[in-house]
């Protein structure tokens, strides 16, 4: 492929601190790394990825909403993040991270807690004790 050949269709990785990185050959034969917003084939089948993630996560929406779990763990599975995962990334021990995921200990977290998981988990506080609509 052709450095000005790089697709440039943009959907996920438009705004987003992640690039795609494509090697192509630039106009005397040599490969260089080309950046690119990215291409709608690879971006149509993230989204049927993402889609199914969202599907398996509506089970554990449900149980949040019945109060057997906290917001957290629908975070933690949208995001494809276990405990261990979890609490490597957000300093936070495995053994709080466990006790978080209840319903009513989650509630009783202080605001620097949330905003370290929401930081962790790329999302705001708000979105972070919520779950959606559906």
């Amino acid at each position: 492929m052709k450095v000005e050949d790089v697709p440039q269709d943009g959907k996920f990785l438009v705004d987003s601190v992640a690039r795609d990185v494509c090697y192509a050959v630039d106009e005397q034969g040599n490969y260089q790394a080309v950046v690119s917003k990215g291409w709608d084939v690879k971006a149509d089948a993230l989204q049927i990825v993402l889609d199914d993630v969202i599907e398996q996560c509506e089970p554990i929406r449900q149980r949040v909403l019945r109060h057997e779990v906290s917001p957290l763990a629908y975070h933690m599975e949208k995001n494809l993040m276990d405990i261990d995962m979890l609490a490597d990334n957000s300093g936070i021990s495995k053994r709080k991270v466990k006790k978080h995921m209840e319903y009513d200990e989650f509630q009783k977290l202080d605001r620097e807690t949330l905003e370290n998981y929401a930081y962790t988990l790329r999302i705001t506080v708000d979105e972070l004790v919520t779950v959606p609509e559906k």
